[in-house]
């Protein structure tokens, strides 16, 4: 296996906020979130943006503690 190594993006992220009760189906949702309550409120959907049907959730903890309003 090879050695991890740290990456800075490149650019921006689309993101908006999870609204409760929406469908997200089409949203990838890691394992992981899932069994930690995923989605819920204050997670963010991100996508992709030069193709926005690919969508997946952010958590509110990661989102908090890595990204930030431009």
């Amino acid at each position: 296996m090879s050695e991890w190594k740290q990456y800075k993006r490149k650019g921006l992220s689309e993101m908006r906020p999870y609204l409760p009760g929406e469908d997200v189906s089409h949203v990838s949702i890691s394992d992981v979130d899932v069994q930690n309550g995923s989605p819920k409120e204050g997670d963010m959907i991100a996508r992709n943006p030069k193709n926005h049907a690919d969508l997946w959730l952010v958590a509110k903890k990661y989102f908090e503690e890595n990204l930030e309003p431009v």
